[in-house]
């Protein structure tokens, strides 16, 4: 098995400040682990534009950790648009959360292997998991695996 691709969505942005939260410990490993090179990250503009919404300093520092992990910017591409359009239409990410959606179509479309979220309500959850994995395979697009960061880190004996 080659190096895992990620993309991370923002709350992983967010969590990595948040010391003594739940997950918070496991995010920063995920980024260390992407630093050392065993993970690959991959994220969006549409993170970068939910990210600039924060106060200063948390926003600067949340943008400070694409360059200082290595992790990969992509433009939003129309299809991502059009698909995250789609969950909306099929009553899995409600309309003012389209963005939510617009994440999930990047993983998919740039074949992720996995969306790493800790967004519970409209994300990382099975009625997201189990549908859009319907609307991936219909649309010809892969089905990254929607998980936390514990489900793709590895511990100390590799497992």
């Amino acid at each position: 098995m080659g190096k895992l691709c990620v993309y991370l969505e923002t709350t992983m942005f967010n969590r990595y400040f948040e010391d003594g939260r739940e997950f918070a410990k496991e995010t920063k490993l995920l980024f260390e682990q992407m630093k050392s090179g065993n993970i690959e990250g991959f994220t969006s503009l549409a993170v970068l534009e939910e990210l600039e919404n924060a106060p200063e300093p948390k926003r600067s520092d949340m943008l400070n950790l694409i360059p200082a992990y290595g992790v990969t910017v992509w433009q939003v591409e129309q299809a991502a648009y059009d698909l995250a359009d789609l969950y909306i239409e099929m009553g899995i990410i409600p309309a003012r959360f389209r963005m939510d959606g617009v994440h999930i179509a990047m993983a998919a479309i740039n074949n992720m292997d996995s969306i790493i979220s800790l967004n519970f309500h409209h994300i990382n959850k099975l009625k997201t998991k189990t549908a859009t994995e319907i609307i991936h395979r219909m649309k010809g697009y892969s089905t990254p695996y929607i998980c936390t960061p514990m489900e793709v880190i590895e511990n100390e004996t590799g497992f």
